[in-house]
């Protein structure tokens, strides 16, 4: 069986949209593509790196296909294209689009019927970066095994956020934490079951 990661960008305030530059997705007017940008240094690289070195093949929504097959065929090894080119690509869509990225396929039917089944095959973990859209589809049907969440200390007030409304209540476990030197937090977590409460109230 397969692990299923979502490894996701977001700002303190939650909005995990456009973190890569300007015009990556403009939904909703969104202004502020590109806000990851100027706080990546050398403990960032070593960890996504770290994360490349092991197989992985990925999972992925249309949108994040088409901006990552825009640039990493073109990208050179020294960039980390290696990786991603060689990972197989399995693409919701709602349409029936031309994947021309070497080593991509096609989800069929349902997203989360179909991640589902991938989870139960033999072969690498699962990774979904980006794809905000998806994310809340797998999401629903508690299909995600970990969490690899870089929160970067900005807010932003407004975009796409990784728990959007509707997002179904639980607890996380922290399992791994790093900080940068531009004071990005770099948690992994895993799921805890449900929400436990309790009370401050004196008896």
């Amino acid at each position: 069986m397969r692990k299923l990661i979502v490894s996701t960008f977001l700002t303190l305030d939650g909005v995990m949209q456009a973190p890569g530059g300007p015009g990556e997705d403009d939904d909703g007017g969104f202004a502020h593509g590109g806000w990851s940008v100027n706080y990546w240094d050398e403990l960032m690289g070593q960890v996504m790196g770290a994360a490349m070195t092991k197989p992985f093949d990925l999972v992925l929504g249309r949108r994040t296909y088409d901006i990552f097959a825009a640039h990493w065929p073109r990208a050179t090894e020294e960039d980390g294209a290696k990786p991603l080119n060689d990972a197989t690509k399995y693409v919701a869509s709602r349409s029936r689009p031309a994947l021309d990225w070497r080593n991509s396929v096609l989800i069929e039917g349902d997203a989360a019927d179909g991640v589902a089944a991938l989870k139960q095959e033999d072969g690498p973990e699962l990774q979904v970066h980006g794809s905000g859209n998806l994310i809340q589809t797998l999401l629903r049907p508690n299909l995600v095994d970990e969490f690899r969440l870089w929160v970067f200390p900005v807010v932003l007030g407004s975009g796409k956020r990784l728990f959007s409304e509707g997002t179904v209540p639980a607890g996380l476990k922290l399992v791994d934490s790093k900080v940068s030197t531009t004071g990005v937090v770099i948690g992994t977590y895993e799921p805890a079951g449900e929400v436990v409460t309790g009370s401050f109230a004196l008896d």
